[in-house]
Order: structure tokens, then sequence, then C-alpha cells
């Protein structure tokens, strides 16, 4: 199946590795021009060269309020247009509740939270007919991981405001999407089996619980998430969809 992302240009975010690496890898394979970003600027720029010429490397902080203007801007500027946005985010660390101080809430609100939302709102005022704001979420969606409170706590409400946007942008024909991961085999999910007694336990019994009894592959996620984003999914929006090889057990 054609996707339709020739020549469609993307801004992706966080996508020096892990999902957002993988989806701007899948967007570029099917034809897509990708603006990724990275804090350094010198990872970017190597991860953006590994995917060869219809890829560029932005050193960005999603927290700074003068991010999401330059990405956009430079979307137009180097690849000639803009057609829709992927909004993914390092997960805040690994805490408990009691161990969640301020200030950790606070550095985690202004990346994984405001961060996004003033990336989605500029995306918005730039995009046409059949543009589409995508966000990468987790499965702490819909149920709470242990050990990471603050992603439980911002998570949700990220959903809530992309389904709020997708009813609000809907009348002009732009999407909003949410792609939910589970376990899927990236360096940040292998941190969180490591901080366990024993990771490789730990990694089996997470497998146990999920129905294709595997971890996924961020090519996997990739693929599903490029899908989001294209025009293959024109009648999509508002959805939160899981990618986590049927871990989620309800409708």
């Amino acid at each position: 199946m054609d996707l339709g992302l020739n020549n469609r240009v993307y801004v992706v975010t966080g996508a020096t590795r892990g999902l957002g690496n993988a989806t701007a890898r899948a967007l570029v394979e099917d034809g897509a021009k990708v603006v990724l970003t990275g804090r350094d600027e010198k990872t970017a720029a190597a991860a953006a060269a590994e995917l060869g010429p219809n890829a560029v490397g932005v050193g960005a902080d999603n927290a700074d309020p003068a991010t999401p203007a330059r990405l956009v801007a430079t979307a137009r500027e180097r690849f000639g247009g803009f057609d829709g946005i992927l909004v993914s985010v390092g997960g805040p660390p690994f805490a408990f509740a009691a161990d969640a101080t301020d200030e950790l809430w606070q550095a985690s609100f202004e990346s994984v939270f405001l961060g996004a939302v003033r990336l989605a709102r500029a995306a918005a005022a730039e995009l046409g007919e059949g543009g589409v704001i995508g966000f990468v979420l987790s499965a702490s969606v819909y149920e709470p991981i242990p050990g990471l409170t603050i992603s439980n706590g911002l998570r949700p409400g990220l959903a809530g405001f992309a389904k709020s946007l997708a009813d609000e942008l809907g009348p002009r024909g732009i999407r909003v999407v949410g792609a939910l991961p589970g376990r899927i085999d990236t360096e940040r999910v292998r941190e969180l089996d490591g901080l366990t007694a024993d990771p490789e336990a730990s990694r089996h019994a997470s497998e146990s619980g999920i129905p294709l009894r595997r971890y996924g592959a961020p090519e996997e996620f990739g693929r599903a998430a490029a899908f989001l984003l294209s025009p293959a999914a024109s009648y999509v929006t508002g959805v939160m969809l899981p990618i986590d090889g049927g871990a989620r057990h309800s409708f």
C-alpha cells in the first residue's frame, strides 16, 4: 500500500534514537522528508546523516519556547513545506511518588508537557488541510507504570490535550493522533529493566504478560507511527493507538 508520503515534510522531535528515530527512518524510507531533533546539535546531525539527504538534524530543546517556530521554519527553508509533526520526548526520570521532588516535576512538566503543547500549538497555526500532529505518549495513558510516577501524571494529561486539539482542528482538516508504546526494545526500556534487581527476570516477566510474548522492535513502532502520520490514515483522528503487542487487554 502506498502511504502517500512521497515528498511530504515532517518534523520529528527526540529522534536521535529510540522511537522517534525509528519513526523518522520509516518516514524517509517511504519517501518523506524529515527535520529531526535532539538536544545535541552534533548528535542530531549524525542521526540525520544516517538517513540520507532527505533528513536534516537540528539541536533543539523542547522546553525552549523558541524551538517550535525554529523547527517549522527549518522545514520550510530546507524542504519547501510543512505537513506534520511527531512530538516525541524522552521519558521523565524513574521515581516513585515519595521521591519525585518539586524540581523533578517542574523540569519534566516543562519538557514533556508544556514543551509538547507549544510544539503542537505552533504546528496547528502553520498546518493546512491534510496536516497532522502526532504525539508519542505511553501505555501509562491507560495504566500507571510502577516507578514512573511523573510519566503517569503527565502522559494522560497530554492525551486529553491531544483529544481536545483533535476536536478543535478537525473542521480545518487537520488530524491529531497519539501512539502509545508498550514494551518496545529501546535503550530507554532496557535502562528501566536494568534498574531492577534481576533485569533478565524483569524482562521475562514483562514478556509473559504480552500476548505476543516479546518486546516490540523499534521499527515495528516506527512503521505504525508513520502510517498514523501518513495520508493513508486520512480519516483517523483523535485516537490513542496502543502499539504494545496486545498488552492492553481492555477495548
